[in-house]
This record gives C-alpha cells, sequence and structure tokens, in this order.
C-alpha cells in the first residue's frame, strides 16, 4: 500500500514485484474513486452519532453508554469487510499494517472504503500490533461507531415478513470468543434478536467481533438490567422461554412450540443457567449426549438447539 493510489493494478513495488494491498490516498476523506456500485451500494448513515475523525475517541452521553454494546474497534478482514457492506453505522477509519500481501478481499476493503469515503491509512507492522485488540487481526482494523442496542420491546414485535420472534437470551456468558461464535451461529440460522444482561456478560469487543465474522452488523441486541425480568415480560407477550441445559426434562429435538414464537436461553460454561433464570423458563430441554463426555462448548450447545428451531419452523 502507498501513500498514492497507483491504479487498479498499482501497488508498491518490492523486490520487482507488488506487495500489499492497493491503496486510497491516504489521510483524505474525498479521495478515491466516484461512486459506482450502484443498486448494491451499502447504505450510508447507521445507529447513534456519526464517528469523529479517525482514531479520535467519541465523546459519549450517558445515554449513549447506556445504549451502547461497544464494537467501535473491528479486526479482521471479513469482520471489516462486512462492515462496511452492512453500512449500518458509520466507519470513520480503516487501518492496514504495511507489509501486507496483495489479497482479493483487501482490494474489496479499499473498494468499500473509497465509496464511503472513508479514511484509509498505512501503518508499521509494530504500530498495528500496538494497537490490536486480537491475536489475529489479519493486517486489518477498522474504527466505527459504536453498535447501538434494541428496544426489548421491539425484539418481541413479529417481522415485517410475519415471522415469529426467534430469540436467543445469553446468561453470564463472559468469554468473547464464544460468544462471537454463538453471534455468527444466530445471524445464519436466522434469529431475530439477540437478548444479553447488562452487567457479568460479554458485550461486543473486537474478539467478539471478529469471532463473529460480520454477524454484529446484522443483529439485533437488547440489553437489559436482568434476565428474569425479561423473560417475564416475554412470557407475558406468549414468547415461549427454553432453556438448554444437560439436565433439561425433554429432549430439544421433542420441543412442540419451537414453530411458536420462542426464546432459547443459554448458560455459561461450568454454572449453566443461574438458579433464577432456570426457574423463569417455561421448560428446560437438553441435547442428548451419546459419548463419554457430559456436556458441549456453549457455542456448540447453541448451534445445535438454534439450527432445530430453524429445522422445526421449516417444516
Amino acid at each position: 500500500m502507498s501513500n498514492e493510489r497507483g491504479g487498479k493494478g498499482g501497488g508498491r513495488p518490492k523486490g520487482g514485484g507488488s506487495k500489499g494491498p492497493r491503496s486510497a490516498k491516504r489521510d483524505t476523506r474525498g479521495a478515491g474513486k466516484p461512486n459506482s456500485r450502484g443498486k448494491g451500494q451499502p447504505k450510508q448513515g447507521g445507529r447513534g452519532r456519526e464517528g469523529q475523525r479517525g482514531t479520535t475517541p467519541l465523546r459519549q452521553t450517558d445515554e449513549d453508554r447506556r445504549s451502547s454494546l461497544g464494537g467501535d474497534q473491528v479486526e479482521g478482514r471479513h469482520a471489516v469487510r462486512e462492515l462496511l457492506m452492512a453500512g449500518t453505522r458509520r466507519t470513520r477509519e480503516v487501518m492496514f499494517a504495511s507489509d501486507l500481501d496483495s489479497a482479493p478481499i483487501l482490494d474489496d476493503i479499499i473498494d468499500l472504503a473509497d465509496e464511503q469515503k472513508v479514511t484509509l491509512r498505512e501503518i508499521a507492522r509494530s504500530k498495528f500490533e500496538s494497537m490490536t485488540r486480537t491475536d489475529g487481526a489479519q493486517g486489518v482494523l477498522a474504527m466505527a461507531a459504536p453498535l447501538r442496542a434494541t428496544e426489548l420491546e421491539e425484539l418481541m414485535e413479529p417481522e415485517i415478513d410475519g415471522t415469529k420472534p426467534f430469540l436467543l437470551m445469553l446468561d453470564g456468558i463472559t468469554d468473547p470468543g464464544n460468544l462471537g461464535a454463538i453471534l455468527r451461529t444466530a445471524e445464519c440460522c436466522g434469529v431475530t434478536g439477540i437478548i444479553l444482561p447488562r452487567h457479568r456478560a460479554a458485550h461486543v469487543t473486537p474478539t467478539v467481533a471478529k469471532a463473529a465474522a460480520g454477524a454484529v452488523e446484522h443483529l439485533r441486541m437488547a440489553v437489559v438490567g436482568g434476565l428474569p425480568s425479561a423473560m417475564k415480560t416475554l412470557s407475558g407477550r406468549g414468547i415461549w422461554t427454553v432453556g438448554l441445559d444437560a439436565g433439561g426434562d425433554r429432549s430439544i429435538f421433542d420441543l412442540p412450540m419451537a414453530d411458536e414464537p420462542v426464546a432459547l436461553v443459554l448458560g455459561a460454561e461450568g454454572p449453566g443457567l443461574s438458579r433464577l433464570v432456570r426457574e423463569r423458563c417455561d421448560t428446560v430441554a437438553s441435547i442428548p449426549m451419546l459419548g463419554v463426555l457430559g456436556s458441549l462448548n456453549v457455542s456448540n450447545a447453541a448451534a445445535v438447539g438454534c439450527y432445530e428451531v430453524t429445522r422445526r419452523r421449516g417444516q
């Protein structure tokens, strides 16, 4: 990547070849080619206030902090490309490590950033590594406006196409890798909303966003003071709450309410569902275990449970 854009096949000569992603002129909002994607171009705008230029921190009010899920730093090639493609929130800056080899996905990121007039910067690998918060940022990170939480009331309504609520409630899941994997599965199998507790739980960190591979850009997520009270609210609106636990009284493959408005409830690794959350579930289901081990990783359990609901709804 160089200071000046070198044309479609451009790049920085190195050792007689071309190395590094081709680049728009750096540190300028207006640089790059005019919009040319037409109908498929990502929409501008997004949730909440626009971000400030570059890596300057956003000034947040108390209300902003309450409604923010995090997610203002996005790392990894797929996560950054999905951030730009979704266009649901403003991307302020995309940074590349200076020693990257050319790759089609990097060209995609640059093209999308150009169309949205996002600042592109190339920085030394040592500086890049000092800024990252994940183990494998793949030489690309972006700064964006934080994700905004959705109100619980909105998640309880059917979708525009009439799809009944299919929610996922996460009880005290603190491991960001597990949360990211769960969010990726949830988006792929059609979950309509995620409900997270405000305290003692992971929200959207760079590790979560990277593990989710862009799913955070498409999922609606609500943050509640406590899951038990939220579960009572859901029950009052006719939404079944189904806990997943090894000690469940029925199999996940025998859920008569799977094609009704439903919320699957998953507990943390180790402790599982907390006592009060388990008591508030309309039913508790288990995943049959036929081997020696007694349980699945929570992200794997989420995949089994979510796809069983999706299968039943598709019949």
